[in-house]
């Protein structure tokens, strides 16, 4: 026999007289507590971590952000932004997106919110840097815009080389960067237009994404649907053909998903938009649709009523159960119909 087989036949024997001497079994139960208590563990740590971030004033925005500067046009938006996506990564657990560890790994709830809340942050930066910073088309970008929004942009699940946070948190930076500018009278590279048209441009991104979520939303107890996408041009037309009617439906394993991905939006866009009635309210107050956007930001409360159910129930329309999705579809709809009247009385003169 070799020193090698010599070797195995020594760790045989060490084995056998551990075993024999009851250690072996010790051990086993030692582990098999050990994962049990971390398996508790995780879970309470996930249930915290999935808990939804409370609401927060404009007022409150601007003292965490603005540090005590004039509160001109302009700053209640950044604050919010700032604010908003602060809270994405400062929560209880961080940002969750990127997980790839328990129990983060295992939450899909919360990083459908967190998907929900940068899709408006996203669509907020495009547009500060695209109308509210330039006074016309032909106007300069702001800079530090400009880095924010390709920032935001960067993909949410990247753990590593770099991180999403590290990147959101250069986005932070180049938002305080242009609030700083913004609200400091002696530098006047930096500016917000309230004006009409710049509102409905972003009113009309808010717009097209509330639909798609309310559609989606819709979807979960499946339903067929005439093709409406040629409705209205005779002249129009498209790649490929498609069905004059068509079965929509959203898998049973993406509800929740679509669910919380609709709670997140909403969440960020209430903040949005009780900021942009104290930057625009001087328009809104000529428009006379002051009363339209308050309207709005009452049918976003509705969405975000607090969740008293253990999971998403999709019981049918008129069936035994209640169906969470389109509860929060109603809302949303609302809010889309009231956004489109907003839209109308902002384009009149």
């Amino acid at each position: 026999m070799g020193k090698l087989g010599e070797f195995g036949q020594g760790v045989r024997e060490r084995w056998q007289d551990w075993r024999e001497d009851g250690a072996g079994s010790w051990f086993v139960r030692t582990l098999l507590i050990l994962v049990i208590l971390y398996l508790l563990g995780a879970a309470l740590v996930g249930f915290f971590w999935s808990s939804e971030p409370d609401h927060f004033t404009v007022r409150e925005s601007v003292a965490l952000t603005a540090e005590g500067r004039p509160m001109l046009i302009g700053v209640a938006t950044t604050s919010t932004l700032i604010r908003v996506s602060e809270t994405l990564l400062d929560k209880p657990g961080g940002f969750l997106s990127n997980d790839v560890m328990p129990p983060g790994l295992w939450l899909d709830n919360m990083p459908n919110w967190e998907y929900g809340v940068l899709i408006q942050v996203r669509d907020m930066s495009k547009a500060m840097r695209e109308a509210f910073s330039r006074s016309q088309s032909q106007s300069t970008e702001d800079n530090s815009l400009a880095r924010a929004e390709s920032r935001f942009n960067f993909d949410n699940k990247s753990w590593a080389l770099p991180a999403s946070e590290s990147e959101y948190r250069n986005g932070i930076e180049s938002l305080h960067n242009y609030l700083f500018r913004l609200s400091d009278d002696d530098q006047h590279n930096a500016q917000f237009f309230a004006r009409a048209d710049n509102l409905r441009y972003w009113l009309s991104t808010v717009e097209t994404r509330l639909g798609s979520l309310s559609q989606r939303l819709s979807a979960s107890v499946g339903q067929r649907r005439l093709n409406t996408d040629l409705a209205g041009d005779v002249a129009a037309r498209k790649s490929t053909s498609t069905p004059r009617e068509m079965q929509v439906k959203t898998p049973w394993l993406e509800i929740d998903d679509v669910f919380y991905e609709a709670r997140g939006s909403t969440w960020a866009l209430l903040h949005f938009l009780r900021a942009v009635e104290v930057d625009f309210a001087d328009i809104l107050e000529r428009k006379h649709a002051l009363v339209s956007l308050q309207q709005i930001i009452r049918e976003l409360e509705g969405a975000q009523a607090p969740m008293y159910s253990p999971m998403i129930l999709n019981g049918g329309g008129f069936g035994m159960l209640a169906n969470h999705s389109l509860v929060m579809a109603s809302y949303i709809s609302r809010a889309n119909a009231a956004i489109i009247d907003l839209r109308e009385l902002l384009s009149q003169g």
